[in-house]
């Protein structure tokens, strides 16, 4: 929902460009070299969307008839339209987990056995921040001891780090450090970032270069990228700053919402720049409720028949946040 800043609009209007597909655009290639520095990564990779570049990773990793291991609400197995399924040939293998956020404990009994009549575990991914929880996140200590089981266990990790500045932020710690034992990290540059346009994928050379054939093959390869690139090279250096004003913006709303009665909400979840509440006791459905909203022009959407879903961004002001809670509790 976010709209390019002036700053952003300049660096594209101003970007040096040339033909991606031969690597020869100066402003990529840049982008590419920072998100990789940024990460502590050998290389990094710009593909048009997240979505892209979830399945590239996917695709790279594994070989048809495999298994995914995910969280059960995680984006890669709810809003990605199967493409694990329907183009790397893969199987979500899913479990649920407390606030999205995935232990050994839960891992661990969906490895396959290694034989020659089961499908085969490819790869492990997890999500940071969790979308479908309200912008839950693991700590680094989490996700270090889950890579580590996993590569004992002979599995790669992939991080679905949409939203990876908000975990970081909000955990008082680097990207690269929260990331650093996954095998390979997509983020988006859009989203909590700003950027109009673009997701990044990092990781090893190798992956990277796999990975590479991998976006040609889904139709990723773009010609003058540099006008989307320089966005991008403008939120990744410039965006993370103020990030920590949505998360305060995600509390202020989330208690405020609290004081609404009968909205059912957990304030202290509120950790990122999502907020998700419940308005089922008001006999009402999510979908009812969201359309209320529109029409007090609050966009919020339903995310279960009875859940809805709110996210700040650097386009939210405080008044804004407030003008949201006044809507909520008019429309329920």
């Amino acid at each position: 929902m976010t709209r390019p800043s002036a700053l952003m609009r300049r660096a594209m209007a101003e970007a040096d460009v040339g033909d991606d597909v031969y690597g020869e655009d100066p402003s990529v290639n840049r982008l590419q070299q920072r998100a990789a520095e940024i990460f502590e990564r050998e290389a990094a990779l710009l593909v048009p969307t997240g979505c892209m570049g979830n399945l590239a990773a996917v695709k790279t990793w594994t070989r048809p008839g495999a298994e995914v291991i995910c969280e059960v609400r995680g984006h890669v197995n709810n809003y990605e339209l199967a493409s694990m399924s329907a183009i790397a040939g893969c199987m979500p293998r899913t479990v649920a987990a407390p606030d999205g956020i995935l232990n050994w404990d839960l891992i661990e009994p969906l490895i396959r056995a290694k034989n020659y009549y089961t499908s085969q575990t490819g790869l492990l991914a997890l999500e940071n921040s969790s979308n479908m929880h309200g912008g839950t996140v693991y700590t680094r200590e989490q996700t270090d001891a889950i890579c580590e089981r996993a590569h004992a266990a002979g599995l790669p990790v992939h991080m679905d780090g949409a939203r990876i500045f908000n975990a970081a932020v909000a955990l008082r710690c680097s990207v690269a450090d929260l990331t650093r034992k996954c095998d390979s990290v997509m983020f988006c540059l859009s989203k909590g970032l700003g950027a109009p346009v673009g997701s990044m994928l990092v990781g090893s050379r190798d992956f990277i270069e796999k990975a590479h054939i991998t976006r040609k093959m889904l139709g990723g390869g773009m010609r003058q990228a540099g006008v989307l690139a320089a966005a991008g090279l403008v939120a990744l250096e410039e965006s993370p700053k103020r990030l920590h004003c949505d998360h305060e913006n995600a509390r202020h709303l989330a208690v405020g919402l609290a004081q609404i009665r009968g909205l059912t909400i957990e304030p202290k979840k509120a950790v990122t720049n999502i907020v998700i509440f419940d308005v089922d006791a008001h006999g009402k459905t999510a979908a009812q409720v969201s359309a209320a909203l529109k029409e007090s022009g609050v966009l919020a959407n339903p995310t279960g028949k009875f859940t809805i879903r709110m996210v700040t961004h650097c386009d939210v002001e405080r008044a804004g946040i407030e003008r949201a809670i006044a809507a909520t509790e008019k429309a329920i």
